[in-house]
């Protein structure tokens, strides 16, 4: 009985953790000023809400190891999948040209971008000759 009542109570935490994590990262999409940054708040947030989640998930069907399994699936594709999505919802409304935040500092990608043949070119001092690449 014991048992049960700490097992509902890890549960119960799991559950409540993802949800904040994912309320957080609904509330950094509302709030944050411009693409990179929500982004950057949902990604986090929502990758560690759902992964909680199914830890919660995995604790409730403990004997069931095809439910747990599944959610350990499902946590590896959060994780493997949230930032790559992420990196390319970000690189396309750079490149497409969705205003930045007036208080961004630096942009790192400014003038290295070929919107022609949308290739990105090596940032200063990183340039190298065939020469020095076969080295």
């Amino acid at each position: 009985m014991v048992t049960e009542l700490l097992m509902e109570i890890l549960i119960s935490f799991f559950l409540l953790a993802g949800v904040g994590f994912i309320f957080v990262a609904a509330l950094g999409l509302l709030r944050m000023p411009d693409l990179p940054i929500r982004l950057h708040a949902t990604t986090k947030a929502g990758a560690l809400g759902g992964g909680l989640l199914m830890i919660a998930v995995g604790l409730e069907s403990f004997g069931d190891v095809a439910v747990a399994a599944k959610a350990a699936a499902i946590i590896v594709f959060l994780v493997l999948t949230g930032p790559v999505a992420a990196h390319l919802i970000g690189r396309a409304g750079y490149f497409v040209g969705v205003p930045m935040w007036s208080g961004t500092i630096k942009d790192e990608l400014k003038g290295r971008y070929d919107h022609k043949t949308h290739t990105l070119m090596s940032p200063p001092g990183l340039s190298r000759t065939r020469d020095e690449q076969s080295d």
